[in-house]
């Protein structure tokens, strides 16, 4: 029962039954798996990634899996104060009696969000304090790729793309389960799936002045973890059922990623190197997604994502049939992530068809010296002559990316920020 509802703010939050919601029988599957992403439901709800991964799971009728995202400080006060234990949103299923709890780990900031969770959950903080009866908590995301300073809190990760080594991690549990083994037994045979790592199956020895001398391995076999990589995006599932939220995301729209991958190498840019190689959805797939997406939750505005959705190849060719079913209905498109120099003035002139979104680039840096120097291979003619074409087809802002605290970063180099602006 969700008795804090009358005393939180946006309660909507924590309702569970959204449009597009899955609930299952819960005596009828065999995993209770959480998915948690570690932050307000308005930041989860926006990630696509949580919604691909709640419909590859949910497909399996073996698994029910459900959401938690981080309570906003009244609850969590409220759960503390009447020792009440944080709960999946659908079926209200304490943490800590899901067999498997995943988190979506997104950045750094999070982890202290992760530890409050498990608090909240009733589950004890440190993977070596959990046993078999507990359940097994892994992380996957972007920061994956550097886990290390979370990695005593997990009993493992997914380092790389997710789809397809979610369902064997699934398969492991269920076989192991009905084996009825211990935890040590479990973690051995998750070691076995490629882009699985297990941080206690290495033992690092240091230096005095605390670089790394040695890493120890303890498990015959398992030297390294190579990043999974998901081969082909038409064959991937894809959501066309995505959940509708109530409460009022931070992206209130359809999102359907086209490409996964950057070639442009920024030095700055970790998305860039950990999602490569790039990979590109068909036109003809894109425009199924969209169509049935539509069909299913009624948005008024799709977005197109990409690391850089100007270089995504077929974009010329699929935006006028894209508008044509769009436009029919009032339904606006937005390309976020654009390149300068990658959007053509016939883009520009489809995608304000219905109505102008705004545009977003991300110079990066205000100085062509510090653009060189992070490998942003953009110019300020390029940028003035797109601010050109935006502004004479009447949009209403433009929106610019900086960045401040880069390495060999002047007063000059951020001062330069205000002015590029100005003149813009």
């Amino acid at each position: 029962m969700k008795n804090f509802i009358p005393y939180v703010k946006g309660p909507s939050r924590y309702l569970g039954n959204e449009i597009n919601v899955i609930r299952k029988n819960l005596e009828k599957v065999e995993v209770k798996f959480a998915l948690c992403f570690p932050d307000l439901y308005e930041v989860g709800m926006s990630h696509l990634g949580l919604q691909i991964l709640y419909h590859i799971l949910n497909r399996d009728p073996r698994v029910a899996a459900e959401r938690v995202f981080a309570p906003d400080i009244d609850l969590e006060e409220w759960l503390r104060r009447n020792r009440v234990p944080l709960t999946t949103l659908e079926s209200g299923i304490p943490l800590k009696e899901c067999e498997i709890i995943g988190f979506s780990l997104q950045h750094e900031l999070c982890f202290t969000n992760v530890l409050n969770i498990l608090n909240l959950g009733q589950i004890p903080l440190y993977s070596r304090q959990r046993n078999e009866n507990h359940p097994l908590v892994i992380g996957g995301g972007p920061i994956s790729m550097n886990p290390e300073p979370i990695s005593p809190f997990l009993d493992g990760f997914i380092v790389g793309d997710g789809e397809e080594a979610i369902l064997e991690i699934i398969e492991t549990y269920i076989s192991w389960k009905k084996e009825g083994g211990n935890k040590e037994e479990l973690l051995n045979r998750l070691t076995q799936i490629p882009g699985f790592y297990l941080p206690f199956a290495f033992y690092p020895r240091y230096y005095l002045d605390g670089s790394i001398k040695e890493i120890e391995e303890l498990l015959t076999g398992y030297h390294k973890v190579k990043r999974r990589i998901l081969k082909d995006l038409n064959t991937a599932p894809f959501p066309t059922c995505p959940i509708v939220p109530y409460h009022k995301p931070v992206h209130d729209r359809l999102s359907i990623e086209v490409t996964r991958g950057c070639t442009h190498g920024c030095r700055f840019c970790q998305a860039g190197f950990i999602y490569r190689p790039v990979r590109e959805r068909s036109p003809e797939k894109v425009f199924e997604i969209v169509e049935k997406s539509l069909k299913n939750t009624g948005y008024e505005e799709v977005s197109l994502l990409s690391l850089s959705i100007g270089d995504y190849q077929p974009l010329k060719d699929l935006l006028p049939v894209l508008m044509d079913r769009l436009s029919n209905e009032g339904i606006a498109l937005s390309l976020p992530s654009l390149r300068v120099g990658t959007i053509s003035s016939k883009i520009m002139e489809q995608i304000s068809r219905v109505r102008r979104t705004g545009f977003t680039f991300a110079p990066e840096a205000a100085t062509q010296e510090m653009r060189n120097r992070i490998n942003k291979k953009i110019n300020e003619e390029e940028l003035f002559e797109t601010a050109k074409e935006v502004f004479a087809r009447k949009w209403p802002s433009l929106k610019l990316y900086f960045m401040i605290g880069l390495p060999g970063e002047t007063d000059e180099d951020i001062k330069a920020i205000a002015e590029l602006a100005r003149q813009l």
